[in-house]
């Protein structure tokens, strides 16, 4: 009986033993596997920080770190402190240029997408000149269209930003035509030799400016040109500075300092086998802003850019200054030539005095325009028997009726693209990031990659809240940073920022009054140009909203049409607000006197009573 009643006793004895010994070893394997570094590694290769071999299986002792130091077991070596180094700088450049892309796709879209259209409104110009010349003009057409070529190809070059001036341009173009004008409409019927004939058109060349015989109408077409084309030119290179200052931003190299914060404040964690806490924000933003504090130090020239950036697009846009400027070549070309037809006998007196050169060839003829007489001059040369160009009679009332004013504008209805939509667009977009720069710490230190509630990392341990001091931007506000040490500013974001501010500066020199331009009642506003496109042209409607106001509409660079904008409208001359002066600029040319005034006067009278 004894040993069956002990038996029990032992029995129960061993199976407590039994239990107390697997407790034991279960709770060994869960610290085991709380200190495994398994987790580690699959984040360690997941982000593919670096070579997977440099991480431990089991947290190690006495590692000698340099930035991810604490008390205890860690999953870090020194190579992985390295790793995680070249991994933090990859990513966060990544990162801000992830968030620069959108603004730098803006503004190099939109660049391209203005040189277009300039390209676009100077090529239409250019075939509605060169139409005026073949239609009107044909006895000098042949050999005016390459200086036609030639005067809008450099028109070209200068809105690409090149070292081109539009007054030397214009006034060369019209010393060129000049020689063809003589020969051709004001003395048609003059002969010589190829040398008489090649000193005569050097001579004529040369003294073109001096005699005036196209009057005020190049000087005033050069002015308008500079002021409406400075503008565009300038947006041009305004946009190409942003992207200089972007590309610099991505660009930027990190500090030591900066490293090491933004190590401790996204890997450090991982040491200690916590690969799924966050980093508190306000931490985080002193190890952004410490970071970026350079970046920042762009904040207000940037601003400045921006609006400097709105209001050349709206002086560039506003009442269709380009459009109308590059257009109205065509009407200021025709007026110099009628001008130089009605004064002709005064032209060909001077010519003979100055250049000397004796033609046997009349030296007064009458003007084009049928019945239309020249007064008799001091010169008593007689008139020339030689007959005169004269534009077909179906065509000289509809010269009468609109060539004198650059033709009204107004879009197709099943076209809603123009310069002006496309800077609104522009401008639209372009609000979201005047404050880019002072933002992207902001930026980076949100989503998901912080949180903002309980148990976050500090850099140094999980906990509530972080309690550290949050700074501002700037190089200023980081001597009080607790996180990163900032010594001195990046000194290739210094230059930038010297670059832009000197920019600026010239821009806003170049155009003093440019903040004094008339905004367009449009910009903003969420309509759509041409949103009266349910509005036939019998209910007399304007496209741009403006009873006084013309457009021309194209399909964008990618979508022009062969057709070109539709015709239409009164035939007033549009309202113009005030230009935006350029400093620089020539002074526009005096109009005729009385004497030519009533001389242009007495010919459309005469031209008027044979209908």
């Amino acid at each position: 009986m004894s040993r069956a009643g002990i038996c029990p006793r032992v029995n129960s004895r061993g199976a407590f033993g039994i239990f107390s010994l697997a407790l034991l070893l279960a709770a060994s394997a869960l610290e085991v596997g709380a200190y495994s570094c398994h987790e580690v590694r699959a984040a360690f290769q997941m982000r593919q920080v670096g070579p997977l071999h440099r991480v431990p299986e089991t947290p190690g002792t006495d590692v000698d770190l340099l930035v991810c130091k604490h008390q205890g077991p860690s999953c870090c070596t020194r190579k992985m402190e390295e790793s995680y180094q070249l991994a933090v700088k990859r990513e966060t450049l990544h990162n801000i240029y992830s968030y620069s892309y959108e603004l730098k796709h803006l503004i190099a879209g939109h660049s391209d997408a203005f040189q277009d259209m300039f390209q676009y409104l100077l090529s239409f110009s250019q075939g509605h000149l060169s139409s005026l010349l073949e239609g009107t003009y044909t006895p000098l057409s042949r050999q005016a269209l390459p200086h036609v070529n030639q005067l809008f190809a450099s028109l070209s070059l200068y809105l690409r930003g090149a070292n081109v001036s539009v007054e030397a341009t214009v006034h060369h173009f019209f010393n060129n035509l000049f020689p063809l004008v003589y020969t051709r409409l004001i003395n048609p019927g003059i002969v010589g030799s190829a040398a008489v004939r090649t000193d005569m058109t050097d001579c004529l060349r040369m003294i073109r400016q001096d005699v005036k015989p196209f009057g005020p109408h190049p000087a005033v077409m050069a002015q308008e040109l500079v002021d409406a084309m400075s503008v565009g030119r300038q947006l041009g290179l305004f946009l190409e500075e942003g992207l200089e200052v972007l590309n610099a931003t991505e660009h930027i190299i990190l500090t030591k300092d900066c490293v090491k914060g933004l190590v401790k404040m996204v890997y450090c964690s991982h040491c200690r086998g916590l690969t799924l806490i966050k980093p508190c924000v306000g931490y985080c933003l002193n190890v952004m802003r410490g970071c970026l504090a350079s970046i920042s130090e762009l904040d207000q020239p940037w601003r400045r850019y921006t609006n400097l950036l709105e209001q050349l697009t709206h002086a560039m846009v506003g009442h269709h200054s380009l459009e109308l400027a590059l257009l109205g070549a065509r009407g200021h070309v025709n007026e110099a030539l009628l001008y130089a037809q009605l004064h002709g006998p005064l032209i060909t007196a001077t010519v003979d005095k100055v250049c000397g050169l004796t033609t046997g060839a009349p030296t007064g003829t009458q003007p084009t325009e049928p019945g239309v007489t020249t007064p008799s001059t001091t010169s008593s040369t007689p008139l020339p028997s030689a007959t005169p160009f004269k534009p077909r009679s179906d065509q000289w009332l509809g010269q009468l009726a609109h060539l004198r004013s650059s033709p009204p504008l107004k879009p197709s209805k099943g076209n809603k693209h123009s310069l002006r939509t496309l800077s609104r667009d522009f401008l639209m977009y372009l609000q979201r990031y005047k404050s880019f720069y002072a933002a992207l710490p902001e930026m980076l230190c949100e989503g998901e990659n912080v949180v903002d509630d309980a148990t976050c990392w500090s850099g140094d341990d999980v906990v509530e809240s972080y309690t550290g001091t949050v700074v501002g931007n700037g190089l200023h506000a980081q001597r009080q940073n607790p996180e990163v040490k900032v010594r001195t500013a990046n000194p290739s974001l210094a230059e930038v920022k010297e670059r832009l501010e000197t920019f600026n500066q010239e821009t806003q020199e170049k155009f003093p009054n440019l903040g004094q331009t008339e905004v367009w009642e449009e910009l903003g506003s969420g309509e759509t140009e041409g949103s009266a496109a349910d509005c036939d042209d019998e209910d007399g409607c304007q496209a741009s909203g403006d009873s006084q106001d013309t457009t021309l509409d194209t399909k964008g660079s990618s979508e022009v049409g062969s057709s070109g904008p539709i015709l239409d409208g009164p035939k007033e001359s549009p309202a113009k607000p005030p230009s935006v002066r350029v400093v620089g600029g020539s002074p526009s040319g005096s109009w005729p006197g009385p004497c030519s005034l009533a001389l242009l006067l007495a010919a459309l009278c005469s031209q008027w009573t044979l209908f």
